[in-house]
């Protein structure tokens, strides 16, 4: 059987500095790790052998630098209830009514040598996550035992990167998962980066002064670039004052009056959590 062709890798060019493509059309704008762009060094890190798990709050670009390092990427998207079959697959019922077995992500990132990608690996259960070690260590082997012990082996370019977000509930960075994941990369937000994208600078300081506040232990969220981009939309559309109420609303409950003060702070005036008003 005829199997598809896996995209060539783009080339590891040390002195990339402008912006990559994404799969979805929008550009990343690359940021330095140990010297080198960041997606050239996660490529050469696929090189190597060496599986990455990128940690972070969410919001901060691992998906987005995951993407745009690698073309060929199969995702898996955890969470608390991704079983075993939803990583190497099940039988599943064709119109005619016979049971066929169905591979899943794992299995196509194997036998196609791509870089399979675990976005939040640490809300996937232990005991599920753990059918994809054997893949990752020196064996770079599965077997299925659901498909009557099916034995799949990696194809040369198979490599696994993981998202993983700290402060999330139900997160877990068990020692078995830190142990196969040579390298950890922490990804935070580019406050920088948000002003270049013409970010109102009002919103990148109240993102700023949360972000030194919640490393102080003082609040425990931080607008990070995803909501400064979300920022940006609803001050195009419904203005400045509509944007910043939503920043304070999209903020946890515990933490919407110090959130509140330092957009005051910012903007020079008090603005109320985005809500309905009177009937027109």
């Amino acid at each position: 059987r005829h199997r598809p062709r896996r995209p060539r890798p783009p080339p590891h060019d040390s002195r990339l500095t402008g912006p990559v493509t994404r799969p979805n059309g929008q550009l990343y704008h690359p940021r330095k790790l140990s010297g080198l762009p960041d997606v050239t060094a996660l490529r050469k890190l696929r090189d190597a052998g060496v599986a990455a798990l990128m940690y972070g709050p969410p919001g901060t670009g691992k998906t987005s630098v995951v993407e745009a390092a690698f073309g060929d990427l199969v995702t898996v998207q955890g969470d608390g209830d991704t079983t075993v079959a939803d990583i190497v697959g099940e039988y599943t019922q064709t119109p005619d009514g016979k049971f066929v077995f169905v591979h899943g992500p794992l299995v196509r990132a194997m036998r196609e040598g791509r870089t399979l990608f675990i976005d939040d690996a640490t809300l996937i259960p232990p005991t599920v996550l753990a059918v994809v070690y054997p893949a990752m260590d020196g064996r770079r082997q599965i077997m299925i035992k659901a498909n009557g012990g099916e034995v799949i082996d990696a194809a040369p370019g198979f490599y696994v990167v993981a998202g993983h977000n700290p402060g999330v509930h139900g997160a877990v960075l068990s020692d078995a998962l830190a142990s196969r994941f040579s390298v950890q990369i922490q990804v935070s937000t580019d406050y920088d980066l948000a002003t270049q994208l013409k970010i109102d600078t009002r919103a990148v300081s109240v993102a700023r002064n949360l972000s030194t506040r919640q490393t102080n232990g003082e609040v425990r969220w931080a607008p990070q670039l995803r909501e400064l981009l979300a920022f940006q939309k609803i001050a195009d559309v419904l203005g400045s004052d509509a944007a910043a109420g939503n920043l304070i609303g999209t903020a946890p409950e515990e933490d919407r009056d110090i959130v509140a003060t330092a957009v005051k702070a910012a903007f020079g005036k008090t603005v109320a959590p985005l809500a309905l008003g009177a009937r027109i």
